[in-house]
């Protein structure tokens, strides 16, 4: 059976971009409303503390199961035609990865009180706190079959370049959470929004079924695991896991640091991550998605040059989006922390604090979005163990840079977030020089020239940005949503508009590309 043709990548990513920014944005709505219901303190302390684990659990099985091992050797199938045999790998894959966090889940609920210590140590000395954590974990751990399910359905339908419907499952599972929280938090409290989470991961699968139907009509329940693709896709995916173990477990060394602080820290730090990963989960995680089923079929083919076109094309896009994110971000990101989470228990100084965490975050978007998108290049090589020897490097460098930042300074949460970003930073460096190493180059200097044009108008942007939320905050002030949303809408527009002025007189390729996909849009 020929593979079908599947979505064009272009339209494909514009279309990713649409909806995951669709599904962030409900994030947003869903911190937010997580802000005005219950405030921040050691309630909501403990329940993105419970939400940690399962969540961990998802990043290792998806993330790094999924686009280490199981997608590089179903992709180099398909590039043979051989639609038989990657289904005869990803049925026994399937099957194996269902039984076994069937038994996780399981496990997880029977022992989630020793679980809790791992990712909140200073819940301990909070009995309350502790106690309410534990069973919000448990409630939460059921999600963890359905947030596999949808992931393993996703990655099949991404094989198969169709990203649309799969993105829209992310979008669904926010709804359920807000739900959770509008409908079930007041008459039950935190439990509701737990309650939302399962329900959520349930949507997430339904969406995507009726496609996966049409595609999946070879998948069936097996356990042939003398299969060679599927004993293939378990070698390349154990490096990776464990790669992927130790960029999770910086993300728990920084909360577990947060959790030794001021009640709500872990609230401010969450809140601060989740602004810092709107232009991450939008344009860097729809351009790796993308990108990456092309990168394994261009190795499959053995076609070196067409992958370096894609990667580069990739990083260029990244970098033009990113930079300028990054530079606003850090140039208001008071006027936007206030905006969205300012009201009800969540006050002032709330705001300051997760401002000050997000300002030295937005330092490591750069990193944080290159990342798994040169990670996808060492996936498409089926090199797994290159990126969990720099992921050690880079966990040791975190634990390092926190006991600097946090214990011998006066930073605290902002140490925290300053560690990561510095972290994110040097991974992504040591990640792309050894990946050139790999292809003799890899076009460094078309990406510098486009990186270093970018960072000079996000440069001018952000200074711009800075000076008109000042002045719109003097003239107006900012005691009023409608104030804090012209406080930050004028400074966004404005910044965006230099933005592109700029980067149309540094004559930027990218910004030709950006225009002319608009404009055939609009044409349609």
């Amino acid at each position: 059976m020929t593979r079908p043709k599947g979505e064009n990548i272009k339209r494909a990513t514009f279309m990713l971009m649409i909806t995951l920014f669709l599904s962030r944005i409900l994030g947003f709505v869903r911190e937010m409303i997580t802000a005005r219901v219950f405030g921040s303190n050691y309630v909501t302390d403990a329940f993105f503390a419970a939400f940690t684990i399962p969540d961990v659990l998802f990043d290792l099985l998806i993330s790094g199961a999924l686009s280490s091992g199981f997608m590089p050797v179903f992709n180099s199938y398909l590039a043979e035609e051989d639609e038989e045999g990657a289904w005869n790998a990803a049925n026994t894959f399937i099957t194996v990865s269902m039984i076994f966090i069937i038994v996780f889940n399981l496990l997880g609920m029977v022992f989630a009180r020793y679980l809790v210590p791992f990712v909140a140590a200073g819940m301990t000395d909070n009995q309350e706190g502790f106690k309410l954590t534990v069973k919000l974990t448990r409630i939460m751990f059921s999600a963890v079959t359905f947030t596999v399910l949808a992931g393993l359905i996703r990655g099949i339908l991404n094989s198969y370049k169709r990203f649309t419907i799969p993105s829209l499952g992310p979008m669904l599972y926010n709804v359920g959470i807000i739900l959770g929280a509008l409908l079930l938090g007041r008459k039950f409290g935190i439990y509701g929004m737990a309650v939302g989470v399962v329900a959520g991961a349930i949507l997430n699968v339904a969406v995507q079924l009726p496609e996966f139907l049409a595609f999946g009509k070879r998948f069936r329940l097996e356990l042939n695991t003398k299969n060679a693709g599927y004993r293939r896709m378990l070698r390349l995916m154990g490096p990776a896991i464990i790669g992927l173990a130790l960029a999770r477990l910086n993300l728990v060394v920084n909360q577990n640091i947060a959790s030794f602080l001021d009640d709500g820290s872990i609230t401010a730090l969450r809140y601060a991550q989740r602004i810092m990963m709107l232009p991450i989960g939008i344009f860097g995680a729809s351009i790796s998605t993308t990108i990456f089923p092309e990168m394994s079929m261009h190795i499959a083919k053995k076609e070196i040059e067409e992958f370096k076109d894609t990667l580069l094309n990739g990083l260029k896009t990244l970098m033009f989006i990113i930079i300028p994110a990054t530079a606003g971000i850090m140039a208001i990101s008071e006027p936007v922390v206030r905006l969205l989470f300012k009201s009800g228990k969540f006050m002032e100084q709330d705001v300051k604090v997760t401002a000050f965490a997000l300002s030295f975050y937005a330092i490591g978007i750069i990193g944080q979005s290159a990342v798994p998108i040169i990670i996808r290049g060492f996936y498409a090589i089926q090199d797994t163990k290159t990126p969990v020897k720099v992921g050690a490097i880079a966990f040791a460098a975190n634990v390092i840079l926190n006991l600097i930042f946090v214990k011998f300074s006066n930073l605290a949460i902002g140490g925290i977030a300053f560690s990561s970003s510095l972290t994110s930073i040097l991974q992504m460096i040591l990640l792309y020089k050894l990946l050139a190493r790999r292809f003799d180059g890899l076009r460094t200097k078309e990406l510098m020239i486009s990186t270093s044009k970018a960072t000079i108008a996000s440069i001018i942007m952000g200074a711009a940005a800075f000076g008109i939320s000042k002045v719109v905050e003097g003239s107006i002030g900012t005691a009023s949503k409608m104030a804090q949303l012209i406080d930050a809408g004028t400074a966004i527009a404005v910044g965006m508009i230099i933005y592109i002025l700029a980067a149309y007189a540094l004559k930027m390729g990218e910004l030709d590309f950006a225009v002319g996909t608009i404009k055939r849009k609009f044409k349609k």
